[in-house]
């Protein structure tokens, strides 16, 4: 049975015949009850499984930079459904098991904050070491702004990232890497924060070809300059 809790035009908690009330956030809302499935196993829905089991355990490693990278979207949502919300429509390929991320268009960080310009990573001796133009006064963008780094294994699915390695005025920052990474494939990007929460969209700056991805024309370094919007 339901509960009013605010008069008849309030939300409610429980279930009315069909629909389930609730509360998350302190935003009221209702749902459908789930209508029995005779096939919960279809072609269809072990796809979308798929390719959200992928989305989930890529957002988990990478959470630290996509806390910061995706709070201008966390309205009336967390920034990693954000980030999950934005992966699922532009950097997933595949179905079921055969799910993979495209690399190059991955982001990390979306925002309206002025992006880098001439960014490059060299890999290294233990480190990728960034460097960048220092664009401050271009757009928004602000000499204090905060770079994000981020690297991370395709073959172990681990990361290692930096919020706040550098600032922007600095045109270079390291972030050193562990030793058993030797020779694996990464995934490497940039973006930038600035101190009222505003970021950038992030850069994909190294982009190698893991054992499990096939060669082709998107296997390199690769940036997404598209304007997309989540959905």
């Amino acid at each position: 049975m339901g509960t009013i809790r605010q008069g008849i035009l309030g939300g409610f908690s429980g279930k009315v015949g069909t629909v389930v009330g609730s509360t998350w956030k302190s935003i009221n809302y209702m749902r459908a009850l789930a209508v029995s499935v005779h096939n919960p196993n279809t072609v269809k829905q072990q796809c979308q499984r798929g390719k959200f089991r992928t989305v989930v355990h890529f957002c988990k490693a990478v959470k630290p930079v996509i806390q910061n990278g995706f709070q201008e979207y966390a309205f009336r949502q967390t920034p990693v459904n954000a980030a999950m919300s934005y992966l699922l429509r532009y950097a997933v390929e595949g179905c079921a098991e055969n799910v993979t991320l495209d690399f190059s268009k991955v982001r990390v960080s979306q925002g309206s904050l002025t992006a880098a310009t001439d960014a490059t990573v060299d890999v290294a001796a233990g480190k990728a070491t960034f460097s960048w133009t220092d664009n401050s006064g271009a757009g928004d963008a602000a000499g204090d702004d905060a770079a994000m780094v981020l690297a991370y294994n395709k073959d172990r699915m681990e990361a290692v990232c930096n919020v706040s390695a550098a600032t922007r005025a600095d045109g270079a920052a390291e972030l050193t890497l562990p030793t058993s990474w030797d020779g694996e494939a990464l995934a490497i990007y940039l973006a930038f924060c600035s101190e009222d929460k505003r970021a950038s969209n992030s850069l994909c700056l190294k982009n190698d070809t893991a054992s499990t991805e096939p060669e082709g024309p998107d296997s390199g370094t690769g940036e997404d300059d598209g304007d997309h919007q989540l959905g």
